[in-house]
């Protein structure tokens, strides 16, 4: 049995905060519920057709009456009125009432099941209406489509922004009849497709329960008694399987998007990608992973921050794209061997991509990564060009090449490598940190500095290129980024940079993968309390969406209702937090496997069925202690209170490990 099953994501719809705009994928197309109404449906996506200003009205006929579904505000018939709804990972199910007197009772309970189609493009609209009186009425369902058209858009053309409308192949609607005498106390059903082909509504739910088995096969399942933490990790694994993509056109299968439920960032970017959750997103994809890192290795990401669907190199060169792409291929190697020849040519990538970034002009040692296009996308002047992170991330990714290059045997410059990232690290805290401020200053071509207060200076603790004193300075000015439901990715305190209209980098909120990062960044650096403090605050997102979007405020629940994607990958960050960072679970790439948790005082957390080489690891936490089990057996610590749950491959690289 798989550990966990659709209606384990069942999210009830009533609970959903801005944006309130609600999609449901298939795999191979997306479809978005019509806000207000109980039947209406909006845009939908299935590449290559897009059809985002698609509309699909519905009204009713009771007796010659004509009921309308607009949700108008007022007094009296306002025709059928929303009560609310569940969303699941294939579907969309909505609720709506129909009580009026006129004589004699009028009284229906319609529910309507939206399912996007899998591996034909369209939709499938079934509607069950309920009689609740004694009366015998005659029923007609009146659907109104309008945009009949979907433009087909190549798939090297589906970047960050949905594609627009237009004109193109011909879009249909059938239903199987829409009149019904409807008896006292009975109920009928009506099925209406757009452009299905094909295809049922049931191809979709077998289509999402194998990709759930696949997917969450070697996922743990977590329960526990503190509040929120068990929604909010089952939110955080929805919101990867929402990018999950399994169309047979596109590059690899499965295809993992940053986006795409909205028709926006179906393409995958390598820092979302490799850089939030990659020990998650490993354990999910399988041996797959390895088609994902091809996939980016083969675009020329010196150029490219992106790959679309097919495959094409979208976008800028990309300060992260590197370091992100080792962290995958080394949660990779912590699960199967690598081909040497895998390692070598990401070395030769990453050596290209460094060589896109300019070294700076006083020592040499540090990179100039550009302005904001290539780096964080703040409005303000501020972390730009010569920055602690990404060089910090630059140094990491060095060492973690050397370290694969001995696993693997791939024969890269160990020794240099290593020497270089300490340069690296060196020259950080040399050029760039202010003793004064207790922060890093970023430098300008012309020698310019600023002081600029941003969330990702924290990254550079996770690098090693922080002695403890500069840690803890960095670490004092924590409060200033923490707010009632989140972080903010500029401290409230900077005056020069922190806005709050664009929240994703610039202030009043942060990217989604930022506050659970920083979480476990803290818990890297041994200081538990921190780190709970800080992912508490985001338990408020499990319960208030089905997914988590691109960035949500951090002083007020909710995110920006436009101009954003309405999904994100790195939404796989707050299982990464909790497995990596909780739980202490740290897969190595000779194949070990570690686990050192840190017991919180709010409560217990079990954690079940993680899959590691072979073995299954369950795991005990308790506010006093924790015990870990593999394969169904007690396995103590050792002195230093580290579990080996299961050791070294013999060959470094080889599977088939026993449990220590």
């Amino acid at each position: 049995m798989p550990p966990y099953a659709l209606d384990d994501f069942a999210f009830d719809l009533r609970r959903a905060v801005p944006p309130a705009e609600i999609w449901v994928g298939s795999g191979t197309g997306t479809v978005s519920q019509l806000s207000g109404t109980v039947c209406g449906v909006g845009g939908w996506f299935a590449p290559p057709l897009a059809a985002p200003d698609s509309r699909l009205t519905i009204s009713l006929e009771v007796d010659g009456q004509r009921v309308v579904d607009l949700a108008r505000p007022g007094a009296g018939n306002r025709g059928l009125l929303p009560a609310g709804g569940t969303w699941r990972p294939d579907r969309i199910v909505r609720r709506g009432t129909y009580h009026q007197y006129a004589d004699s009772l009028t009284s229906l309970a319609v529910e309507s099941t939206l399912t996007p189609c899998h591996g034909s493009p369209g939709y499938v609209l079934t509607l069950r209406i309920r009689n609740r009186s004694g009366n015998t009425h005659e029923i007609t369902v009146c659907p109104e489509l309008a945009a009949t058209q979907a433009r087909e858009v190549p798939l090297s053309e589906w970047g960050w922004v949905p594609p627009a409308a237009g004109r193109g192949e011909e879009v249909t609607l059938t239903h199987g009849g829409l009149t019904a005498t409807l008896e006292a106390d009975g109920e009928v059903a009506f099925t209406i497709g757009v452009h299905t082909g094909t295809q049922s509504a049931a191809d979709t739910t077998r289509a999402w329960e194998s990709r759930i088995a696949q997917a969450l096969g070697r996922i743990p399942t977590l329960t526990s008694d503190i509040p929120g933490l068990e929604q909010y990790y089952r939110r955080s694994l929805a919101s990867g399987l929402a990018c999950w993509w399994d169309h047979p056109s596109f590059v690899t299968q499965p295809f993992i998007a940053t986006s795409g439920l909205d028709g926006g960032a179906l393409c995958a970017y390598a820092w979302d990608t490799g850089g939030y959750a990659p020990n998650v997103l490993s354990l999910m994809l399988g041996d797959s992973v390895l088609d994902i890192i091809q996939s980016f290795l083969d675009a020329d990401l010196t150029d490219r921050y992106a790959i679309a669907p097919d495959g094409t190199g979208l976008g800028v060169a990309y300060a992260y794209s590197g370091s992100a792409l080792v962290a995958l291929t080394q949660a990779a190697a912590a699960e199967r061997s690598l081909d040497p020849s895998l390692v070598a040519r990401l070395y030769d990538v990453i050596t290209a991509l460094d060589k896109r970034f300019q070294p700076d002009d006083r020592t040499g040692v540090l990179r100039d990564y550009g302005d904001q296009s290539n780096l964080l996308e703040m409005r303000s002047a501020g972390w730009e060009h010569v920055v602690a992170s990404p060089n910090a991330e630059r140094a990491w990714a060095l060492d973690a090449l050397a370290g694969l290059s001995d696993l693997t045997g791939a024969a890269l410059p160990v020794t240099e490598l290593r020497e270089s990232a300490e340069q690296i690290r060196a020259a950080i805290i040399d050029q760039l940190w202010d003793h004064d401020a207790g922060w890093f200053r970023s430098r300008y071509p012309d020698g310019h500095t600023e002081l600029a207060y941003s969330i990702q200076a924290f990254d550079v603790l996770r690098t090693g290129a922080c002695p403890p004193p500069v840690a803890a300075k960095l670490l004092g000015h924590l409060g200033s980024f923490l707010g009632e439901y989140g972080v903010s990715s500029v401290s409230a305190e900077d005056d020069l940079h922190y806005e709050t209209a664009d929240i994703d980098w610039s202030g009043g909120g942060a990217y989604t993968g930022e506050a659970p990062q920083l979480a476990l960044t803290l818990w890297q650096q041994g200081r538990p309390d921190l780190a709970w403090d800080v992912l508490r605050r985001l338990f408020w997102m499990g319960d208030h969406y089905p997914y988590f979007p691109q960035d949500h405020y951090s002083d007020k629940p909710g995110a920006p209702p436009s101009g954003r994607r309405i999904n994100i990958v790195a939404g796989l960050t707050g299982a990464e937090a909790v497995l990596t960072g909780l739980a202490g679970i740290q897969p190595n790439p000779d194949g070990s496997l570690h686990i050192r948790p840190q017991p919180v005082a709010a409560g217990n957390v079990t954690l079940t069925g993680l899959g590691h080489r072979g073995h299954t690891i369950d795991l005990m936490i308790t506010a006093d202690g924790f015990d870990v089990e593999v394969d169904g057996r007690r396995v103590s610590p050792e002195p230093d209170g580290t579990v080996v749950a299961v050791r070294p491959a013999a060959s470094g690289c080889g599977s088939g490990n026993s449990a220590g």
